[in-house]
Parts: C-alpha cells; structure tokens; sequence
C-alpha cells in the first residue's frame, strides 16, 4: 500500500465517522482489558471469532498490552483441544470483577449467550459488544458497536480489524492515538487483510 492509498482510505472513513466510533470503541477495549488473562472473547453458536482473537493477539503482543491477548470461549470445544483452544461458556460463568465480556454476534446472539451475559455484567464484568443490530445485545452491553448489515463501506469484519488497531494504538496525552505512524501502519495492516498483500511491505511488522 503506498500514501496515497492509505490517505484515501482515512478520508474515506472519517467522513463516515467510522474512524472515530471504532476508534472510541477500541479505546475503550483497551481501558477496560487491563487484567491479563481476563478478556473474554466469545461468538455466536455458529461463528467463534478465531480472526479477531487472533488480530487482539497480535496488538498484544505489538504494543506491550498483556490484557489485550483475549481468551477465546468456545461454544463446542472438541475433545483434546490444546488448552488456548478448549475453554468453554463455564468460564463465563466464572466472569468477576475486573475482567471484560467482549461478546461478537453478527446475528442475534441466542438467549443462553444474552443469559450468560446478564449474569457476568451482575458479577461485576465489563461488558463490550460487536453487534450487527442485536437491540437485546446491545442494552446489557456498556459500550456496544453496531455494524448494520446494510452498511456497504465498513463489513463486519472489516469492523474487527478497525476495532483491533485501535486497541492497541499507541496513545499520547489525554488518551489519544500518538501520530498518524501508528494508524498509518495499522490501516495497511488492515487493507492487506482485506486486499491482499501489497508490493512493499517494508515497516508493516
């Protein structure tokens, strides 16, 4: 991805005001994503969010922030899974104080998931949602992101990837991302995601 295509892709964005609401929504996951081992990253019965868990990893790990490395819960572990990939919805019945529910749902998430949440946010966890327009969702949630399934610039998961970058983006003064190097960098992580891997790759980590 060279400049241009990457200042088009800002401009693009920020006049839809999605820069600035995966930003807040990012920020947010970072604030409250502290406590290593404590983000709990859970789908839908029909779709673990394996991309975003692994794109979270990865910021992780890029930006020296150990609480955004999420555990994945699973709906139907296998038998014999490795450890990172057998944790099932008992531990969100073990959700406490001081961890956070980050609970992706493109459909409507079903009753057990929206019971599971209720009683984690009682417990004393945060509560995050990536919603495609779950109203149920979206009022147990604090801080909630809705991706309209009619929304024809940003996708779903498109939304993921912008929701991850600005996890974990460096952060200045006053809590906000430090210099356009870092989003710079993020946004062509995101385009060769969605796109493919571009000519030069040189400084995209």
């Amino acid at each position: 991805m060279d400049a241009e295509q990457i200042t088009m892709l800002r401009e693009v964005l920020a006049a839809t005001g999605w820069l600035e609401r995966t930003g807040e929504f990012g920020r947010a996951l970072r604030t409250s994503a502290r406590t290593p081992g404590g983000l709990l990253l859970v789908g839908t019965p029909a779709e673990d969010p394996w991309h975003l868990a692994a794109h979270l990893d990865d910021e992780s790990r890029l930006a020296a922030l150990p609480g955004l490395a999420p555990t994945l819960v699973r709906w139907s572990p296998p038998p014999g899974a490795p450890a990172h990939l057998a944790v099932g919805l008992d531990r969100l019945e073990a959700a406490r104080r001081g961890e956070t529910l980050f609970v992706v749902a493109e459909e409507a998430a079903p009753v057990p998931l929206l019971e599971r949440v209720d009683d984690a946010r009682r417990t004393g966890a945060v509560v995050l949602a990536l919603e495609g327009g779950d109203r149920e969702l979206r009022g147990l949630a604090h801080e909630s992101l809705t991706v309209p399934a009619e929304e024809a610039l940003v996708s779903f998961d498109g939304a993921q990837h912008l929701v991850s970058a600005a996890a974990g983006a460096p952060e200045g003064r006053g809590g906000r991302a430090r210099g356009p190097r870092g989003l710079r960098d993020r946004l062509a992580r995101l385009l060769d995601a969605v796109s493919g891997p571009t000519v030069d790759e040189r400084g995209l980590g």
